[in-house]
């Protein structure tokens, strides 16, 4: 699950490509009218919309603009966005298999999630070496090769750190990251990834051999990109700029934890580096390992993550004073959700992806899909006028009481440009779908 916010530094824009998206300032072109030069959208998508901003007197941030490119899926009500300053198209949400494929979950029944969200525009299908011992990625990779489906039409992304047990099987010297990703392609059974991670920061590896060993994969066609995960601000700009230093290829994205109990790193400490360096960010964890689906609420149920071999932490953490403080905020977030239709779950996932100014990027791993018969949660998301609306373009309601409840603060409390007038509903076409 997936969102991303192209962030292009302004000597970097085209006048064309500026003119054809930004015409009338920072109003949204119509569809085909003179607000946009008479532009059509591309075939297959309901619309096109893009969202400037300049540095104002006083900020830190350099003088940049935001070019927001969304498109919407016909036949699914899918949006989908560009990863970082990269031409990589994903959608919004996307599909994770951490702890499910492979263990959790049956194949049967990850092969029914996997379908469900592809057949309703999900394209980004994210795993890693370490998943299930590799099982994950095996599962991942028996089902894409099931399905027939073309390799263009999606994108794999896997991490590299923890590969096995012997000293040279780990973290990311030149060694592993070669002989890692080659391990994960033969369990997926591809050619190349799309996007290859750098699953936590290694210490114990100079930086410049992990930018030159991932600069390596992607020139010998292992992997199409490469991105960082848990890794700290400073040290994705020293990636940079070593990468710039020495002609290599930088990372296009950054992986963090992003729900609604968790929003420091992607909130205040990241946006700078996306806006002056134009990466992307791919979040995990939407539900807070199942938190926010109120499951937990009475006792931690048979069956589920917490009670896995190894996922202790997960359930002192539930049962902490932290965890009950949060599960009493979930029951005030019940009455949000039924306003707009719509489960917890969904209104958490959907506050994510609708932000892009804030963050940009949502990956939504398949936490409960065997709770779910028929949809994977989220799938239906981007279809609820009412959800996608509101908490996309800063409307009065629900965002206001979601930030009173969760102490999010609005990002324009202290900026003195005035928010983006709200874009019209037939920009996105958000009428909801036949079932």
């Amino acid at each position: 699950m997936q969102v991303s916010i192209a962030c292009t530094e302004q000597n970097l824009r085209s006048r064309s490509t500026e003119e054809r998206l930004c015409a009338g300032g920072r109003g949204v072109p119509a569809q085909g009218g003179a607000g946009n030069g008479g532009h059509q959208p591309p075939k297959g998508a309901r619309g096109l919309v893009a969202v400037a901003g300049l540095r104002a007197p006083g900020q830190n941030l350099p003088h940049i603009a935001f070019l927001l490119r969304e498109s919407t899926g016909l036949a699914t009500g899918m949006k989908y966005r560009n990863l970082g300053k990269s031409g990589l198209r994903v959608s919004c949400l996307g599909l994770g298999t951490w702890v499910t494929f492979g263990s959790q979950i049956s194949d049967e029944t990850a092969e029914n999630v996997m379908t469900i969200a592809y057949e309703n525009g999900f394209n980004l299908f994210d795993t890693a070496e370490v998943y299930a011992s590799g099982k994950a990625e095996k599962t991942l990779g028996n089902i894409l090769r099931s399905k027939g489906w073309r390799r263009s039409s999606y994108v794999v992304t896997t991490k590299i750190y923890w590969g096995g047990q012997a000293e040279t099987e780990r973290g990311l010297s030149r060694k592993h990251i070669i002989e890692g990703l080659r391990g994960s392609l033969e369990r997926l059974q591809l050619d190349y990834v799309d996007i290859v991670f750098a699953n936590r920061m290694d210490a114990n590896s100079p930086m410049e051999e992990i930018v030159r060993a991932m600069t390596y994969v992607i020139n010998q066609g292992m992997a199409m990109y490469w991105g960082t995960s848990r890794w700290s601000a400073m040290e994705i700009m020293e990636a940079y700029s070593v990468a710039r230093q020495f002609n290599l290829v930088p990372p296009v994205c950054e992986q963090a934890e992003y729900h609604m109990f968790q929003r420091d790193k992607v909130e205040s400490q990241l946006p700078e580096l996306y806006h002056k360096i134009g990466v992307g960010a791919v979040t995990w964890s939407p539900l807070a390992c199942g938190l926010i689906t109120g499951k937990y609420e009475e006792r931690v149920p048979e069956n589920c993550r917490a009670t896995i071999k190894g996922y202790q932490w997960l359930k002192e953490k539930l049962q902490s004073d932290d965890g009950r403080k949060q599960q009493a905020k979930i029951k005030e977030l019940q009455p949000i959700a039924e306003s707009l239709s719509c489960t917890v779950a969904q209104l958490a996932i959907g506050a994510g992806p609708a932000d892009p100014a804030r963050h940009s990027g949502n990956r939504h791993p398949p936490g409960q899909q065997a709770q779910y018969e028929k949809r994977v949660p989220g799938v239906g998301t981007h279809r609820r006028p009412g959800l996608c609306m509101s908490l996309s373009h800063r409307t009065v309601y629900p965002s206001a009481r979601l930030s009173a409840l969760l102490g999010r603060r609005s990002r324009f409390a202290h900026d003195p440009r005035p928010p983006p007038s709200p874009v019209p509903s037939r920009c996105f076409d958000l009428s909801p779908l036949p079932a």
